[in-house]
């Protein structure tokens, strides 16, 4: 597959979805290896979700180590090829923006049109697989809460609110890491559900803020969705509230099984009997509902214990924003590695 720059060899399929396939491929003239997804652009929604990530993507200026990067986009239509970008006044691009904005194909359905983005290419696979074939660790759950504080910090920073935030969609890379004693980085990704936050029509000098709130239709993945979200309300704040899920299942080891792939997912909730509620949902119904956290383990951390409750919390005003998210999760971990410090001088 060759681009306007650059030629790429396709080495072998990572994954499969309903939006597109994930390939591992290299750069033929330098070999760097990078992952490239290929979006099938046969119905709206494809084209939607593939035109959201890309330009999300391509409206970050500066690069995070916690956050997929783009390194191109491009455009294919039958055997014609041609590098995307923003400016772009191609026909065939125009048609598929005509396609998103109309919910209906713009174009002649008889002719083949794909998006391949080119990205990082990550040797760990997905956050969920990586901690489920492991045993639970304290250092590794403290690495990645503060990666995973640090990446949505930069998003929120660039405007950016995710809105489909689960382990699922957060890539492990290990590759190039000097010690075995380092963990791997994490790389937050799939950002065809995204937003950037822009300012009004009305007021369009007025700071945006992506804590303020913002009206769509319910979008997200169920158990991962704060109880605005359920109303059709989002903002910056429902990006926390996902990453209170994810922080406790993985202090706890909460699992669920998926009925239809059959699979172990990471992920918090309550149960009533044999049913599953998302945590969101039952908070949306029942504001003054108290979570028992930790559900499982007869102890946790005090601190941690009170950081996914504010996390957690059914007002999106009382959770902490990204700011104050990083400035605790970075504390507890200095507290921490004061008290090893402390206790390994006193043993020697």
């Amino acid at each position: 597959m060759a681009s306007s720059q650059q030629t790429y060899d396709l080495i072998r399929v990572l994954g499969r979805g309903n939006f597109g396939i994930v390939y591992e491929a290299v750069i033929r003239n330098t070999s760097a290896q990078v992952a490239i997804k290929k979006v099938t652009c046969q119905t709206p929604e494809n084209v939607e979700l593939a035109l959201c990530e890309y330009l999300v993507l391509n409206s970050i200026k500066d690069q995070h180590p916690n956050v997929v990067h783009l390194e191109e986009c491009i455009l294919q239509k039958d055997g014609m090829m041609q590098k995307m970008s923003h400016c772009c006044n191609s026909p065939t691009y125009l048609d598929l923006v005509e396609t998103s904005l109309k919910g209906e194909i713009a174009f002649d359905p008889r002719s083949a049109h794909y998006l391949w983005l080119v990205m990082d290419f990550c040797d760990g696979g997905n956050m969920n697989d990586y901690l489920l074939s492991r045993k639970p660790d304290h250092k590794t759950n403290t690495s990645f809460m503060l990666q995973l504080s640090s990446a949505i910090e930069f998003l929120h920073r660039n405007k950016i609110i995710h809105r489909d935030l689960k382990p699922e969609n957060i890539l492990v890379s290990s590759s190039g890491l000097d010690t075995s004693d380092k963990e791997p980085i994490l790389k937050v990704a799939d950002f065809g559900l995204s937003k950037i936050c822009s300012a009004s029509r009305e007021n369009p000098e007025e700071p945006v803020s992506v804590n303020q709130g913002f009206i769509s239709a319910p979008c997200g993945t169920d158990l991962y969705m704060a109880p605005e979200v359920w109303e059709g309300h989002y903002s910056g704040k429902t990006d926390i509230f996902a990453l209170g899920i994810i922080f406790w299942a993985m202090q706890e080891r909460i699992t669920f099984i998926d009925k239809e792939s059959n699979k172990e997912h990471l992920g918090s909730y309550i149960k009533k009997g044999t049913e599953i509620i998302p945590i969101g949902m039952a908070l949306k119904e029942n504001p003054k509902m108290e979570l028992v956290i930790p559900v499982k383990r007869k102890s946790m951390n005090v601190r941690i214990k009170k950081l996914i409750k504010d996390m957690l919390a059914v007002n999106p005003e009382d959770r902490p924003d990204t700011s104050e998210l990083e400035f605790r999760l970075v504390k507890m971990a200095f507290r921490d590695s004061r008290c090893k410090l402390q206790n390994n001088l006193q043993i020697s």
